[in-house]
Parts: C-alpha cells; sequence; structure tokens
C-alpha cells in the first residue's frame, strides 16, 4: 500500500488496515491512498476516482417479456389457484421472499412446505451456465505472500505447484437455484411450476390447458400462430421462455440503482460508518466477504453484481423450522442431492451452495438455504464465531457436547471451508470482527440496496 497521508487519514476515520493485507475493490486501495486527491476525498465519504457505470439498456418491454410479465403475476397456474412466481418472489422485496418464513409454503392448499429459502431473481442476467473449472475470479494479488517461507523449506518445483494449484482450483461455478441444476431462466421458471410443494401446477398438459383459457391466451395466438395451442410441450416452454424474457428485459430485475452505485459514480458520500464497513468488507483479516462476493468492476465498466459465482460449504446449522429435518436421516446436500441428482457421486462438493449476489441482502428477513438466519447481525456472529465459540452457534447435544457442523452427515464434514479467512480460527481464538467492525459491516451492506436517490 502507498500513500501514507491516505493511510493516516483512514486511521483517524477510524478504519485499521492491515499491512500487507490484500485488498478486492473496484479501485485497488493502493490507487486510492496515492490519489492526489484521496485524503479529502475519503476524509468527505466520497470515492476519490469516480467511473462511468455501463447499465442495461432500458427499453420498452418486447411483446414476449410482456406476455411473461401477465404469466409472472398469473396465480391460475397454480394448484391452489392462489400462488404466482410473484408471491415467491415479491417485486416489493427486491423479488425475494415477502417475509421471514424459512421456506415459503405451496402445494394445491399452501399447506406444503418448500425445503429451501427463496432466492432473489434480481441480477441473473449475467448469471454463467454452471461448470466445474479453475477458479478464474481471484486476481493476483489475492495470492500475495506475507510472510515469506524459511530458507531450509523444501523445494517445489514449478510443474508440481501448478498441478496442485489447478487441482486446488477446480471450483464448481455457475447454474440457477441454490445448487445451479438450472441453466437458464426459463429452466428455472418451469422447475416451481411442476414443483408440489411450490406452485404445484401439476403436468404439463395440465398447465397448458391452464394457460389456453388464460386472459392472456390470445397473445399465444399473436406471437406463435394458433398451431401453438396444439402441442402442449411446446405451449409451455414458450410460457417460461416468456417470462425468462420479462426477467431479462424489465429494468426492476437490474437497476443498479444503489448509494453504492451512486458512490463509484461520484454521486454519493459515504458517512464513516460506511466507508468502515467497505473497507471492513474487503479486509482478509476482517470481513473478508469480497473474496466471495466479489464487488470489482465487471468488464466494460459494468457494476459489480457481488458474487463470485461459486458454490461453498460453511456448516450453517440445521435449521428445526424445516418441516423435513425432522426426519434425522434427512439431508440438504446441495450440489450432491437430494434435488439435484446427476452430481451425488461427487461427494467432495457434498453441503456446497450457491453464493448469492450481496445486492439488497439488507432487505432480506431469511439468510442462507436453509433460513437458518433473520438478521444481518445473525449471519455476521456466524462467520465470527462458528469456530472460536461454536457453542453460540450450534446445539449441545445429549452427551454436553457442541454439534457442529450439525446439518451434514459426519463423512462430509471435511467439505467444510476452514480455509478462508475470517472461518480459518480455532476455539478459544478472538473473532475476526468486533461488534463494531460488524455494525459498520452492516452499514455497508445496507448502501447496496436499490432505489438510492442522489442528493443534488
Amino acid at each position: 500500500m502507498r500513500g501514507l497521508a491516505g493511510l493516516a487519514l483512514l486511521v483517524g476515520l477510524g478504519i485499521c488496515i492491515t499491512v500487507g493485507a490484500a485488498y478486492s475493490s473496484p479501485v485497488p486501495l493502493g490507487d486510492w491512498l496515492s490519489h492526489p486527491r484521496a485524503s479529502l476525498a475519503l476524509a468527505q465519504g466520497e470515492n476519490p476516482a469516480p467511473v462511468v457505470l455501463v447499465r442495461p439498456r432500458v427499453a420498452p418491454l418486447s411483446a414476449m417479456a410482456q406476455l411473461g410479465k401477465a404469466i409472472f403475476f398469473d396465480p391460475s397456474l397454480s394448484g391452489s389457484g392462489r400462488l404466482s412466481c410473484a408471491s415467491c418472489h415479491d417485486p416489493q422485496n427486491f423479488y425475494g421472499p415477502p417475509g421471514a418464513l424459512p421456506a415459503m409454503m405451496g402445494g394445491a392448499h399452501l399447506t406444503s412446505q418448500g425445503a429451501r429459502a427463496v432466492p432473489s431473481l434480481m441480477y441473473l442476467d449475467h448469471q454463467p451456465n454452471f461448470s466445474i473449472g479453475l477458479d478464474t475470479t481471484a486476481g493476483e494479488d489475492d495470492f500475495m505472500p506475507v510472510i515469506p517461507p524459511p530458507a531450509n523449506a523444501p523445494r517445489v518445483t514449478k510443474t508440481a505447484l501448478d498441478n496442485a494449484q489447478s487441482a486446488a482450483n477446480l471450483v464448481p461455478q455457475g447454474g440457477l437455484f441454490w445448487d445451479g441444476r438450472a441453466d437458464t431462466l426459463q429452466t428455472q421458471a418451469l422447475g416451481p411450476l411442476l414443483n408440489p410443494v411450490e406452485m404445484d401446477g401439476g403436468t404439463i398438459a395440465a398447465i397448458a390447458a391452464k394457460l389456453k383459457s388464460a386472459p392472456y391466451a390470445a397473445d399465444f395466438t399473436t406471437l406463435f400462430g394458433q398451431g401453438v395451442f396444439n402441442d402442449p410441450q411446446a405451449l409451455v416452454s414458450e410460457a417460461v421462455f416468456a417470462v425468462a424474457r420479462y426477467e431479462m428485459e424489465a429494468p426492476s430485475f437490474h437497476p443498479y440503482s444503489s448509494k453504492f452505485d451512486a458512490w463509484l459514480e461520484g454521486k454519493a458520500r459515504f458517512t464513516p460508518a460506511e466507508l468502515r464497513g467497505y473497507l471492513l468488507f474487503n479486509n482478509p483479516a476482517k470481513g473478508d466477504c469480497g473474496a466471495c462476493h466479489a464487488d470489482a468492476l465487471l468488464p466494460g465498466n459494468r457494476p459489480p453484481l457481488f458474487t463470485d459465482h461459486q458454490y461453498e460449504a460453511l456448516g450453517v446449522p440445521r435449521n428445526p423450522a424445516i418441516a423435513l429435518n425432522r426426519n434425522p436421516a434427512y439431508f440438504d446436500l446441495g450440489l450432491c442431492g437430494p434435488y439435484r441428482t446427476d452430481m451425488a457421486a461427487q461427494t467432495r462438493f457434498c453441503g456446497m451452495f450457491l453464493t448469492p449476489t450481496l445486492r439488497n441482502v439488507a432487505t432480506r428477513k431469511v439468510f442462507f438455504h436453509n433460513g437458518a438466519y433473520h438478521t444481518l447481525q445473525q449471519v455476521l456472529d456466524f462467520y465470527d464465531f462458528r469456530d472460536t465459540e461454536p457453542a453460540k452457534i450450534y446445539p449441545i447435544g445429549p452427551e454436553g457436547r457442541v454439534e457442529k457442523f450439525n446439518d451434514l452427515p459426519q463423512r462430509y464434514r471435511a467439505n467444510v471451508d476452514r480455509i478462508d479467512p475470517p472461518l480459518n480460527r480455532h476455539k478459544g481464538e478472538a473473532p475476526a470482527m468486533s461488534r463494531q467492525d460488524e455494525a459498520d459491516i452492516i452499514a455497508f451492506l445496507n448502501t447496496l440496496t436499490d432505489g438510492y436517490v442522489p442528493r443534488s
């Protein structure tokens, strides 16, 4: 890091920086601190190096997207006649769940509980297809050694090192749902329609019959011709494709209108708490949130998505409020089952779930795949105490022992991340974040909520 004046300023603001730590941010911290305006700008909460963000083009919805919108809000397609896509992916809650239920209620009578928390449908327009490949998201600085190896350490050839790093960096990434089992928005839209504990629309033929009698049926004829009603499979396929077009075209699914976006463009100022939180968010000795929830600008000056699209096994505690968890033999293993069936043999990925975007995260009332937590404070406490004071996170078993990682079978607990900060600590050690650190990070996370209107 460069710029002693800037460093002194941040210390004066109460922002602690670990020398030698690698930061991942839209503007490298070293460039900030050496920027001629760094001291003045940061003192005022401004971005010293504003950028021009490139957002998706805003245009009137196509006829296909308008049809998709009608389908998205149509509860008649469900078995109960009361559940639409928008019921669980509520526009008033940033296309996430409308309340704090760990999983939504569905089925023919809205009495069947789902298995997982509802993820948001926002910011999926650039979600890559599922794959297992090299981890290409980490920058060179993320591997910067802080302490050099001892002089007598055994030498490792470059070939051996490259091979080891390649094997270690093979990671699952991309896809939709918590387990990535869908690659397209239309496949994702079809899933809840057919799921008996969600919309429970029944068979393809039953859904097609409802589409044929829907108020917007004439739009199918206009777009595809009368013959589309003769093939139920084609009709339903066109319907979910229309829903996907609506999600791609409607600006409300990807507005990039948060205070953070305005701050990047030099149109907003962070409070001291928000600025401290942003640096803590990227500090590997503290929150290290940016390691997975990447906040770097995307190619073409597109705004950051706050996810690396990868999967992690975090060891979140079992949620007794999920009805399926009353069966002690039931486990949600994420990538390797039970809802994804093609990777059951890939046991090294058992317990891994997709890293969601953190945009609008401060508005959510349910967190992680099983809805185990309901506040950001609880989430940060999980990261702080999972390893340092596990009794604060997990239940105590009948033998008086903490049942750590109790939502995974014993044989898969080695998959849980114990390497990446702040999850690399041990029992009895000091947690990575103080209460003030957590409060500051939450202050920053609130800047990721869309709908911010910059002051003139």
